[in-house]
């Protein structure tokens, strides 16, 4: 909110990843930025997929700079959450006049 409230929405998103960090740091947070996971299809590594934060090795935290959110970065954070074995993941969207949060939770993880 910090963030936002500071910088307003019209940025791009790496304006607001690095204030974010800031944030985090200044709060005495533990968090990864950038972190990259491979994905395995069939065992075999086919790439990598690269999260903005993981904060407290619990909490994905994925950015957004876009005046609407889509089904397509809904799609992407649920994928992130599986590819980390994470069950916590936060959508921020700066993009839009108010900050706009959503949670994720991983479903496959729960049944796990």
């Amino acid at each position: 909110m910090k963030v936002h409230s500071y910088l307003g929405n019209g940025f791009p998103e790496v304006i607001y990843q690095r204030s974010l960090a800031i944030e985090l740091k200044n709060s005495n947070m533990h968090f990864e930025q950038e972190l990259e996971q491979p994905v395995y299809y069939n065992a075999m590594n086919v790439g990598t997929r690269r999260v903005d934060f993981l904060v407290n090795n619990k909490i994905l935290v994925e950015l957004k700079a876009t005046s609407e959110l889509t089904d397509n970065h809904f799609s992407q954070i649920l994928n992130y959450l599986t590819a980390f074995n994470i069950e916590v993941g936060l959508l921020l969207n700066f993009g839009e006049k108010s900050l706009k949060v959503r949670r994720f939770i991983n479903s496959k993880l729960k049944e796990a």
